[in-house]
C-alpha cells in the first residue's frame, strides 16, 4: 500500500467542470447539483484500505448532511483495467451494499482527477454555493491501524462552518492510496 497526501489545491479555486457516468450510464456534472448549498467532490475507489476504513462513516455523514443542503459526487479515478475491483460493476455493487446516497461516478479518462489535482483516495474537495473551493483535507485523523475512531469530525466541522457562513479552520491534507494512473496519465506531481 503506497500512501500519499493530497496536494491542497488553493482555496477559492473554481470547481472544474465534469461530465461523468455512474455505472448505470447516467451522466452527472456540476449542473446536476445546482440548488445545493455546498458540493463535496470525493475521490474514492473500492479497493483502497483507507477508503474501506472510513466508508461506513462517510456514508452516514453523507446521509446526515444531505438534509442540511450538502450534495456529494463520489468519483472513482482508478485504472480499472489494472485494478479490477474498481470496475463499474464492482462500483455498482459497493454502492448498493453500502446504500450510497450520492452518485458514484466513473472517471475512465482520469481527466477529472487531473483537473481537481486529486492524488489519493480518499481525497475531499468542498465547494461553497458558488462552487469555489472552501476545504480540501481529510475526513478525520483516523487511518487503518492507528486506533483513532472514524468520526468525520474534520470534514463535519468544515461543512458546518461553511453552511453557517463562518471561516473554516485548520485544514490537514488527506492521506490515502495513490490514484492508480493509466500509463501516460500520471502527472509529474503524482
Amino acid at each position: 500500500m503506497v500512501s500519499r497526501h493530497s496536494r491542497m489545491l488553493p482555496l477559492g479555486t473554481p470547481a472544474p467542470e465534469f461530465s461523468l457516468p455512474d455505472p448505470a450510464g447516467t451522466l452527472w456534472g456540476l449542473d446536476s447539483f445546482s440548488g445545493s448549498r455546498a458540493l463535496l467532490v470525493a475521490f474514492l475507489c473500492n479497493h483502497c484500505p483507507y477508503v474501506k476504513h472510513v466508508l461506513d462513516g462517510f456514508v452516514a455523514f453523507a446521509r446526515e448532511y444531505a438534509l442540511k443542503g450538502l450534495a456529494i459526487a463520489a468519483i472513482n479515478p482508478n485504472d480499472s483495467s489494472a485494478y479490477a475491483d474498481d470496475a463499474p460493476e464492482h462500483m455498482a455493487r459497493v454502492a448498493a451494499e453500502k446504500g450510497f446516497p450520492f452518485p458514484y461516478l466513473i472517471d475512465a479518462t482520469q481527466r477529472t482527477a487531473l483537473a481537481y489535482e486529486a492524488i489519493c483516495t480518499p481525497d475531499f474537495f468542498l465547494f461553497d454555493g458558488k462552487r469555489r473551493l472552501a476545504y480540501r483535507g481529510r475526513f478525520d485523523a483516523s487511518s487503518p491501524g492507528n486506533q483513532t475512531p472514524v468520526s468525520g469530525n474534520e470534514l463535519r466541522a468544515a461543512v458546518d462552518a461553511l453552511l453557517a457562513g463562518r471561516p473554516i479552520g485548520e485544514q490537514t491534507a488527506s492521506i490515502g492510496c495513490s490514484i492508480k494512473w493509466k500509463p501516460g496519465n500520471a502527472p509529474e506531481w503524482a
